[in-house]
């Protein structure tokens, strides 16, 4: 029997690659499962904790994709593997109230492709496990989102009764994933106000502190997109504090290693991400930080039918180091291991080029009217500077390819435009 191509993780690559199999081989012979029943681009997830972009709105249902490109989706978390029987264990799902809904099962693959993503790295920093909150999955946006509002609300009322009060915020991690928090939470704490928080100053009283560890945020950018983003930041009240290691983190507060002591209602870590430590508890090689060694034609190393991409996935790159967690490395996976894997399914040998990531530079959110980056290729040379309106229409275009390729329809594209220029013309703050 040709037992079906089994994806595990509905994130960008993961989904990306069920689509264009889906469309190719059919539901028969493509599968794919995640704990999820919406699909959110993960880089929007800061917008959804801002508050900026309504989950509900932006949410892909898997069920409705899998209709729409033929492919099978299966609910649950996964719980296990057996690469001996060519086997993985589905976890069962339950309601809120712990009701059974589905029961545990068990598929059969033939090619079995590992897409789960990443989770937190606290690098065993005291407290930071259990006073903190990371951006991984739309859950943890939506509870970051909840929490704002809670804050927000507390210093409203205490304002009221003339007592003086700040929501205090304070980012751990100075990539694309802080800085982008700390511009949208910026944008968005402006125009509170037209929600019902009307004695809340939005640059006095939402206070934000960004820390990072080495010389200046957006490290592994060029200088002078750094150099910028931190000038756009701190025009906005931001506080930037650079080569900050952080000690320890209270309920209340975050200390560094000189003592220095940051007080904080709420924190979020993005100060590193590591594999989830299940794949480790499989018997596949993984790397210190949890990520499944592969092959350069992605294989996971002594397996045949495994394959692993993404975040989860230690691709080490021709001159040594490894393939960025990004979004266009997992893209460019996806694209990769949809013409592998469609030529096994089709029982023709794969052809014999490996991998290669193409770094085509980055671009990082600071808001809807303003983004800032460096593009790399032929047409720019090493790297090209630019930031603003051309910026932010560029970033946008991302989401857009993500949209194009997971529904192929430009209908979709279309639609995904629109919303774009009605977010610019009216900023929206979604509190309840």
């Amino acid at each position: 029997m040709n037992h079906p191509i089994v994806i595990v993780g509905g994130g960008a690559g993961g989904l990306e690659l069920a689509c264009k199999l889906g469309r190719q081989l059919g539901p028969e012979r493509v599968t794919l499962v995640d704990r999820q029943l919406f699909h959110i681009w993960k880089p929007s997830l800061h917008e959804v904790a801002a508050g900026t972009l309504d989950i509900h709105q932006e949410g892909l249902s898997y069920e409705m994709l899998a209709h729409d490109n033929r492919f099978t989706f299966c609910l649950g978390a996964f719980k296990g593997l057996n690469a001996g029987q060519r086997m993985i264990t589905v976890d069962a799902v339950h309601d809120e109230h712990g009701e059974l809904l589905i029961p545990e099962r068990t598929l059969v693959y033939g090619q079995l492709v590992l897409a789960l993503g990443s989770t937190a790295n606290h690098f065993n920093v005291p407290g930071a496990a259990e006073h903190t909150m990371s951006l991984n999955q739309p859950a943890d946006a939506e509870r970051f989102r909840q929490r704002m509002l809670k804050l927000l609300t507390a210093a409203e009322l205490r304002k009221s009764a003339g007592v003086e009060a700040a929501v205090r915020v304070v980012i751990i991690g100075g990539g694309a994933t802080g800085v982008e928090l700390a511009a949208e939470l910026r944008e968005a704490s402006q125009v509170h106000t037209r929600y019902g928080f009307r004695r809340l100053d939005g640059l006095r009283d939402v206070q934000l502190t960004l820390i990072e560890g080495a010389d200046r945020i957006l490290a592994p950018l060029p200088e002078r997109v750094s150099a910028s983003a931190t000038a756009l930041l701190r025009e906005r009240a931001v506080t930037v504090v650079t080569s900050c290691r952080v000690a320890s983190v209270a309920p209340d507060a975050v200390t560094d290693t000189e003592g220095r002591r940051f007080p904080a209602d709420l924190v979020v870590w993005a100060a590193g991400i590591k594999a989830p430590a299940l794949l480790g508890e499989q018997g596949l090689p993984v790397t210190r930080s949890g990520q499944v060694e592969v092959e350069p034609d992605l294989r996971v190393k002594g397996q045949e039918a495994i394959h692993a991409l993404g975040d989860c996935a230690a691709c080490v790159l021709p001159g040594g180091g490894l393939v960025p967690p990004r979004a266009q490395a997992a893209h460019q996976q996806a694209s990769y291991l949809a013409k592998r894997l469609r030529q096994l399914a089709e029982g023709r040998p794969p052809g014999q080029a490996p991998y290669r990531y193409h770094d085509h530079g980055s671009l990082v959110s600071l808001g809807t009217q303003s983004s800032v980056g460096s593009l790399m290729g032929k047409l720019f040379g090493p790297s090209w500077f630019v930031q603003g309106l051309l910026a932010r229409v560029m970033y946008t275009s991302l989401h857009l390819m993500h949209h194009q390729a997971v529904l192929g329809t430009a209908r979709t594209a279309t639609l995904a435009v629109a919303r774009f220029l009605v977010k610019r013309a009216t900023p929206l703050v979604k509190l309840h």
